[in-house]
């Protein structure tokens, strides 16, 4: 793909995020990895690159509005104009309990990843992207976000919230040429689980490319 922007992934891992990379790479997109482990990012990076694409990383935590900020934008200094982005940040295992004993500072921090953190990305790129007419934001969610379940209280909340600010996204800049879609996958994602990460990965593709469905659950 001649003249292809950068593909961000924000909350980059060795499952989806890595797979998402190198499918968006292999069409020609540059790829941007941001996530907090600084020695998870290097080998993502390494692999990323022994593949042949071009890579760049930057380390942040994402829900460090400024430390998030900045590595956009050093991403966009190192590899040109961002595309497209993916927003998969995972949440950590420790917040998400039953309802009854889920606290204040669980739901705090589990939307500060999801809602707050996603909201920082779109005011980095979002205004480069409509001056160029051109881009994509993806958003990933589990299954909470169309099966809530009790016992899993902060992951329904969150996400929830996420595909509201996902759609209204959607409904706000489709008409100026950046296009705005959500992937809610319901089951595990990982090598010979319900979810294959390079099946996924394909289906964020289609829905960069095909730029008609703001939202996709995969069961």
């Amino acid at each position: 793909m001649s003249g292809a922007g950068a593909f961000v992934v924000v909350g980059a891992g060795p499952g989806l995020g890595a797979a998402a990379a190198r499918r968006f790479g292999r069409a020609g997109h540059p790829v941007g990895l941001i996530a907090r482990d600084t020695d998870r990012l290097a080998g993502l990076a390494a692999a990323s690159a022994s593949e042949g694409l071009t890579t760049a990383a930057e380390a942040a935590d994402v829900t460090d509005e400024e430390a998030l900020t900045g590595a956009l934008a050093a991403l966009r200094e190192r590899l040109g104009p961002i595309e497209a982005v993916l927003f998969s940040p995972r949440p950590d295992l420790g917040w998400i309990r039953p309802v009854l004993e889920t606290a204040p500072s669980d739901v705090r921090s589990a939307l500060a990843l999801s809602v707050v953190a996603a909201a920082t990305v779109v005011r980095a790129v979002v205004p480069d992207m409509r001056r160029r007419g051109r881009g994509t934001l993806l958003f990933t969610t589990g299954g909470a976000a169309v099966e809530p379940h009790r016992d899993r209280a902060v992951s329904g909340v969150a996400y929830a919230a996420e595909s509201a600010y996902t759609r209204m996204l959607h409904d706000a800049l489709a008409d100026g040429g950046v296009h705005v879609a959500q992937l809610t996958i319901v089951g595990p994602v990982g090598p010979g689980a319900r979810h294959e990460p390079d099946d996924v990965a394909g289906e964020l593709w289609r829905l960069h490319t095909g730029r008609e469905q703001p939202l996709v659950v995969l069961r």
